[in-house]
């Protein structure tokens, strides 16, 4: 899902330093110039509402506690170009770097020369062509996440063990799932730092600078030339080429103009294309009552992957935004929303792809919000949509005391992990999409996304149910949930539903198989941690992976949900690029296996979780038992 939330969360909160109470317009520029920067006393009236409240559904903004943990670099990159801009670009530089050194101590570090590899292990497109890589987000065009080239198994999953750690310089969170190619592994990090390290040993080969945050999965292909591509996207929507051998640019386009366009979900390639996801930070801009909510359409966008050159273009809204004025003179457009958080699925059968959207920024709520939508491969025209929650419309106005922009709330329940595309034999085929609702679907992609089957494995909410991922072997199909128990809501007089939970459905029938719910967490109390499991889930053959906002990663018998190993990445370890690290809540990507070895990322503080900024990866014991 890199959404929440997904579904995808509101992870945009999750580095909100000045949160979405912001009077600063009130304050004349004159002044601001004149007056000395007191970065708590600009915290406590302008942050501290949300910041410093207890944490509740609609709020979803950090503790301070949290913030500390980030550099005042990552701050201030929220304020300057990230999704708080809107809010940053009304304090002045000296406002905002007060604000980011009263939350934070921590300044950032030069470490692109550390450990370097002495010897940068061959690279070459053939290599390109090993079964064993996890290449993108779901492994396959599918979007399976089913690996089944490894040697790891139910035998010696329980015998893995850490071969080598890596430290993710000046971060709180672990974001862009590794991709493992041709003997690399490939990550982007929080301040646009992609790394090239030797999967053996985790030494760096080479470091690229994107202009703001990866957090989506790389892509890596060989094109025509002879040359393998590394692709990527990034928080202000820019699409990335890099010479994946030596980490040198190639070609960069700007995929998407809208102001708050973003991508965060791996584009996916196939045919000399990649397809590219866009949402934006719309919902959040939302909040400024000065802002014209809302204009952005989640789209899609297909390049040519050897030039960058735009091809197609389509919106999942078809309509384009119009502009209301009310008596105030207050300006707002519809329809907007249906944000694109997830990879693309590719039908190669039917020449469609598949893509799940987010909810509506303004009312009313377009059919194609909260929705599977199909596009066409070749055209990119709009094939069908499917809407599972209509009239679900959510943008930050609402939070903000002005309530300028703020629409009739909804719940918040976007499909934000991809689609999964499988065929079930004799002609018949299911299209598996989950859902924050905590509702997996299993739908007909041959007959305009026709539900066969429905099954609920969570309670739902904004920050429920189904958010990052989910992964099929053919049989089952495997769903964690979140339920993260404070930002689910509850009716009065009812309990609160338990956080977590890992469900096996079988895809044919859509019965439930089992649902197993995680142990008591260890870190309970602790800011931030809680058993709900947000991380998209990996499979193998006998074998489930999901990590959880404990900071555990779990695998798990596909036979009858069985906890075969429990890791805790949390701990501080010893890196092999000597930057301290320690593992936190695992949310958005997950687990990633290739061969011997199985590497995934931990920390993360979006909307709620644990920081931390840690990569591992593990190996199979020598001598262990071979897989059943």
């Amino acid at each position: 899902m890199m959404k929440s939330t997904a579904g995808r969360i509101k992870h945009a909160l999750a580095l909100c330093v000045c949160g979405l109470l912001l009077a600063v317009a009130g304050i004349a520029p004159q002044a601001r110039a004149q007056a000395a920067p007191d970065g708590a006393a600009l915290f406590k009236e302008h942050c501290a509402a949300c910041h410093q409240a207890a944490p509740a559904e609609g709020n979803r903004a950090p503790s301070p506690a949290i913030l500390a943990q980030k550099t005042q670099q990552e701050i201030l990159q929220t304020l300057e170009s990230g999704p708080m801009v809107v809010y940053g670009n009304q304090l002045n530089e000296g406002q905002r770097r007060a604000i980011a050194a009263f939350l934070s101590s921590k300044v950032s570090a030069d470490v692109s020369s550390v450990n370097l590899c002495a010897r940068a292990p061959a690279f070459t497109p053939q290599g390109l062509a090993n079964p064993q890589n996890w290449n993108g987000w779901g492994v396959d065009v599918l979007n399976t996440r089913y690996q089944t080239h490894t040697s790891i198994g139910p035998g010696n999953v329980g015998a893995l063990k850490v071969k080598w750690a890596f430290g993710i310089p000046n971060a709180s969170s672990a974001l862009g799932q590794p991709t493992v190619v041709a003997g690399r592994v490939f990550i982007g990090s929080g301040d646009g730092t992609i790394y090239a390290l030797d999967a053996e040993t985790g030494c760096t080969i080479w470091t690229y600078k994107a202009e703001t945050t990866v957090r989506a999965a790389i892509t890596v292909a060989a094109q025509p030339n002879g040359r393998a591509l590394a692709y990527f996207g990034d928080g202000e929507a820019n699409l990335y080429a890099v010479d994946a051998a030596k980490g040198t640019l190639v070609w960069k386009v700007k995929v998407d103009p809208h102001p708050t366009a973003r991508i965060t979900g791996a584009p996916q390639l196939y045919g000399g294309r990649l397809y590219v996801p866009l949402t934006g930070n719309e919902e959040l801009t939302g909040g400024d009552p000065s802002y014209p909510c809302c204009t952005f359409r989640g789209n899609v966008v297909a390049v040519d992957a050897l030039t960058g050159k735009q091809i197609w273009k389509a919106y999942a809204i078809a309509k384009a935004p119009s502009p209301t004025t009310d008596a105030n003179g207050h300006t707002t457009f519809a329809p907007a929303g249906a944000g694109i958080w997830d990879s693309p699925t590719i039908d190669v059968k039917r020449g469609a792809l598949y893509v799940g959207t987010g909810d509506a920024y303004v009312d009313p709520a377009d059919e194609a919000t909260d929705a599977i939508v199909a596009f066409d491969l070749a055209t990119g025209k709009r094939l069908w949509v499917q809407q599972k929650t209509s009239g679900d419309v959510f943008n930050f106005g609402c939070i903000s005391p002005q309530h300028t922009n703020c629409p009739k709330m909804g719940p918040d329940v976007d499909f934000g992990s991809s689609p999964i595309l499988q065929d079930l034999g004799n002609g018949h085929r299911v299209l598996l999409a989950g859902q924050k609702t905590g509702v997996m679907y299993g739908l007909d992609p041959d007959d305009g996304g026709k539900e066969l089957w429905q099954v609920r494995v969570g309670a739902g909410s904004g920050l429920g149910g189904i958010e990052w991922g989910s992964a099929t072997d053919g049989t089952n199909v495997y769903a964690a949930n979140s339920d993260i128990s404070t930002m689910t809501p509850i009716a009065p007089g009812s309990s609160r539903p338990p956080a977590g939970g890992l469900a096996a459905i079988d895809i044919r029938t859509g019965k439930l198989v089992w649902k197993v719910m995680p142990p008591k967490p260890a870190c309970e109390g602790q800011a931030g941690c809680s058993a709900g499991q947000l991380a998209a889930v990996t499979v193998i053959p006998g074998v489930v992976f999901s990590g959880s906002m404990d900071g555990h990663l779990r695998a798990y018998s596909t036979k009858d949900g069985a906890i075969r190993w429990d890791f805790d990445t949390e701990p501080s370890v010893a890196t092999v690029n000597g930057v301290k690290a320690h593992g936190g809540s695992m949310s958005g990507s997950g687990p990633v296996v290739s061969g011997d070895m199985l590497f995934v990322l931990s920390g993360f503080t979006g909307t709620s979780g644990m920081p931390g900024n840690l990569l591992l990866a593990f190996e199979k014991t020598e001598g262990a038992a071979t897989p059943h």
